[in-house]
């Protein structure tokens, strides 16, 4: 029943308010578009009802979005120009639909999302928009607000097929309207649209490229969605929801940039640095099993998987194309911060003459770097060795043949600095992610035992590192006591240490400590005793760390 207090509430609302307002231009949009929506509402009912077919839901969405997109489109011979995009219109209205009804696979979370877009939609896009539709979107999300009261873990409502697919119609019935009153161009709002809509059409393509790899059907339900594979790393329901929320906040926010810096100019750096997020949580994601890792093996045992391990192993091609944006990105970005206005379209020009030379430059210098023989998951403080020599060969190289062909004109040595010193972040952050996407599952993970560590000597350093980098122990490090007072209160490999054997029980309730580990053999005799009497008398299990060479 979620699903129609969601639609009979927006209804209700928009109507008082447009009476209340005289809301009485553009009839024939909003109308569209809250007709299509209901025709949506009609199909989930259907669809709870009596459980329609996966081909029957996609061709009533099809023909739906091409009634509205008729409707958008006009009849005017000028307004026939804007439908040479129509095909893909229609199947944006329908992938979007049914995007939103494939995300409602958590408590909270379809809504959740949805309230972001639409609150997004309305501020970024209310002039484009019109009036109208941006008081049918805030009801939208005054909707979904009364509804995630009920609908917040543990729900005790639920929106259903109806809700989704009604939710799912209306963003992507305003998704379109700015696309066809401005034109299909760089300059128009698609990209802020992808944007805002990130989560629903992050989630789907993860999913579909998923099950597809994996020989499964695309229509078969299961519990490999992006959302459930955070909970497979460890995060609780409630973390892993708000999780997608940050994300399609940020989003939201990159569209933001776009929009409100000179109307829709594209902010490439800040949009392919969140793509290149997007990316890497997807690989990272990808790598999970699901809960019953029936999807992962699959994908171990597919036609496929021979292609991917060489793809991404032994060619080391992934690495390659995400460096080769990286580089663009980095480059066009140097230029943004030397030049502005007049200045930088003039600079432009060189900067695509001269992007071949410092791909080519860059590319082979991180290579012979041995950049690419290094491992992600355990990329650390000599490993940056190799970035620097990289990024410096490879600077050094698109400057001297830069300067050769254009003989310092339309160059600049600040572009060049700052480009490497871009770069070389971009490379860093990007060969770290896997580890911190390690460090962040490992420490907010609530199936993990949250443990103390007794001795921040090399072997409690070892540990704590073997630590979070085997998921398969479930221990989650939180701080170390040692009898060393020169350590106290200082932070070794990221764990606080804090204080002595004196401060032990204080610690073990201060950190809810599950388990406590002596970290070396030098712990025992009568310091031993003492740490085991404690967490006998506390109910703390106590176990040894043994590191032998046989």
């Amino acid at each position: 029943m979620g699903g129609i207090a969601i639609a009979a509430a927006t209804a209700i609302a928009f109507f008082v308010a447009a009476a209340r307002l005289s809301l009485f231009e553009d009839v024939l949009l909003w109308a569209s578009v809250l007709a299509a929506s209901l025709a949506m509402f009609v199909v989930g009912v259907l669809d709870d009802r009596l459980q329609l077919s996966p081909l029957a839901k996609l061709v009533a969405s099809l023909a739906i979005g091409a009634f509205l997109v008729f409707a958008l489109a006009g009849t005017e011979p000028d307004a026939a120009r804007r439908t040479l995009h129509t095909l893909i219109a229609i199947v944006w209205f329908a992938g979007v639909c049914h995007a939103f009804d494939l995300l409602d696979n958590m408590d909270g979370l379809a809504a959740g999302v949805a309230l972001v877009a639409a609150a997004f939609f309305a501020y970024l896009l209310g002039d484009i928009l019109g009036a109208p539709m941006v008081v049918l979107l805030v009801s939208l999300a005054g909707a979904l607000l009364g509804f995630l009261y009920w609908n917040r873990p543990t729900a005790r409502l639920f929106m259903g097929d109806c809700g989704s697919l009604f939710i799912g119609a209306l963003l992507a019935s305003a998704s379109l309207v700015p696309v066809f009153r401005t034109g299909v161009a760089l300059s128009s709002p698609i990209l802020p649209v992808v944007l805002i809509l990130t989560v629903p059409l992050f989630d789907t393509g993860f999913v579909l490229v998923l099950r597809r790899l994996a020989g499964r059907s695309a229509t078969k339900g299961g519990t490999d969605h992006v959302s459930h594979r955070l909970v497979s790393l460890g995060f609780s329901e409630r973390s892993a929801v708000r999780i997608l929320y940050l994300l399609g906040l940020v989003g939201g926010g990159v569209a933001g940039v776009m929009v409100l810096n000179d109307r829709f100019e594209p902010e490439l750096p800040i949009v392919a640095a969140y793509a290149v997020v997007l990316v890497l949580v997807g690989i990272y994601l990808a790598r999970v099993p699901a809960y019953n890792a029936e999807d992962f093996l699959a994908l171990q045992k597919s036609s496929f998987a021979p292609f991917l391990k060489d793809l991404a192993f032994r060619w080391h091609a992934g690495q390659v194309m995400l460096d080769m944006i990286l580089i663009t990105v980095c480059y066009y970005a140097a230029f943004r911060l030397r030049f502005e206005g007049e200045d930088l379209n003039k600079f432009l020009q060189y900067f695509m003459a001269s992007l071949p030379i410092v791909l080519g430059c860059k590319l082979a210098a991180l290579y012979a770097s041995g950049l690419y023989q290094r491992s992600w998951d355990t990329f650390g403080l000599r490993d940056l060795t190799a970035v620097a020599r990289g990024v410096a060969i490879g600077t050094l190289l698109s400057v001297s043949v830069a300067y050769y062909l254009y003989r310092e004109v339309g160059s600049s040595r600040v572009v060049f600095v700052l480009d490497a010193i871009l770069l070389a972040i971009a490379i860093i952050a990007t060969r770290v992610s896997f580890r911190m996407m390690n460090l962040v599952a490992a420490t907010r993970s609530k199936r993990s035992r949250r443990v103390l560590v007794y001795g921040a000597g090399n072997f409690g350093r070892l540990l704590v590192r073997e630590m979070r980098a085997n998921a398969a122990w479930n221990m989650n490090p939180v701080v170390f006591l040692d009898d060393d007072v020169a350590k106290t209160h200082r932070w070794i490999v990221g764990v606080p240490v804090r204080g002595s054997l004196d401060g032990l029980e204080t610690a073990l309730r201060q950190y809810s400590i599950d388990e406590v580990i002596l970290s070396s053999r030098a712990i025992n005799g009568s310091v031993e005793a003492r740490i085991r009497e404690i967490c006998t008398r506390m109910d703390r299990p106590v176990r040894r760390f043994f590191m032998e060479i046989q």
